[in-house]
């Protein structure tokens, strides 16, 4: 079964919002994380801001060690938020999050979406803020639908944070295509292909809500189990809370969900325990779909084996 919890920033041991990509060279496993400042004693929720993208690195999955953060996207005055990292044939490219400064309140900063390119996954450069519906978007995902267009799906913060998709024929224009998932407000959009279906999960904070789409553009919600996944505490270390923002790896015949969890928050620490409520982990568990269903069981003892090239269904090229 998978070490729990898979992996800490040993920084400050806030790692949060994982995505994680094959390297074409070496084979590795990379992940990407927004690198929470846990352990700033700073007003308001300033420590939720500031950070970089911290990277960790593992062969197999099963093992993570800590890289240091993305070369190329640290510059002073910046926010760093929720990576998406894909292969586009023929290196990489990264969508993230920016905010000017070190906010501390949520409320008044606008937040864009930023596309960043590499040859290695190491060094990046920054290519352009991408064109979306406001000035208050966050959480990038990716993914090629049936149609053979590229969809990205966001947050929206100015909608209710809602769920919407931007479209582009070849990663290079792009177009705004509407309010993909409305609802209760959430965050982190997650879609991939796996049993013959699309799935789009998003983080409603008190687990992951679930969506099916026979092409990626048409979803309907899940109603089995509330239409939640990681919703029920799980039994391992760290593990005892709700699942958050998380990443699907499609490899082989298998499938793992990395997520994370604030072990030591169940919604009314505070005061002299907010320090420690703050602390998020890196947790992972095996996906499958039965009958149409998608279900995930945090408490499996699979071993957690990432082999092969990442894999999708469909018409997809470089699908993770």
């Amino acid at each position: 079964m998978p070490e729990a919890p898979l992996f800490r920033d040993p920084v400050f041991d806030g790692a949060a919002d994982p995505t994680v990509v094959r390297s074409h060279s070496t084979g590795q496993w990379w992940m990407f994380y927004t690198q929470r400042r846990a352990t700033a004693e700073e007003p308001g929720v300033a420590w939720v801001h500031g950070s970089a993208i911290g990277v960790a690195v593992s062969d197999t999955g099963e093992h993570w060690e800590y890289r240091g953060t993305a070369g190329g996207l640290a510059t002073p005055g910046i926010t760093h938020w929720a990576p998406e990292v894909i292969p586009d044939g023929d290196g990489y490219r990264m969508y993230v999050t920016l905010i000017d400064g070190v906010p501390d309140r949520w409320e008044g900063h606008p937040r864009r979406i930023a596309e960043y390119r590499s040859d290695d996954l190491d060094d990046w450069r920054f290519v352009r803020d991408l064109p979306l519906s406001s000035d208050r978007v966050i959480d990038a995902a990716f993914e090629r639908c049936a149609d053979g267009v590229w969809r990205l799906w966001y947050k929206d913060e100015a909608d209710g944070s809602t769920t919407w998709a931007a479209t582009s024929p070849d990663l290079e224009t792009w177009s705004v295509e509407g309010r993909v998932i409305a609802g209760a407000p959430h965050e982190g959009p997650n879609v991939f292909r796996l049993g013959g279906w699309y799935w789009l999960i998003v983080d409603e904070w008190r687990g992951l809500r679930v969506h099916r789409s026979t092409d990626g553009i048409h979803w309907k919600v899940q109603q089995e189990d509330d239409g939640l996944i990681l919703a029920r505490p799980g039994s391992r270390a760290g593990d005892g809370t709700v699942g958050r923002h998380a990443d699907v790896v499609v490899a082989g015949d298998t499938a793992w969900i990395f997520y994370f969890t604030h072990p030591e928050w169940d919604g009314a620490l505070d005061g002299a325990d907010e320090l420690r409520s703050r602390i998020s982990w890196i947790q992972a568990a095996p996906l499958r779909v039965e009958g149409g269903v998608l279900r995930c069981d945090r408490d499996s003892r699979a071993p957690l084996l990432l082999t092969g090239a990442p894999s999708g269904e469909g018409p997809a090229p470089g699908a993770r």
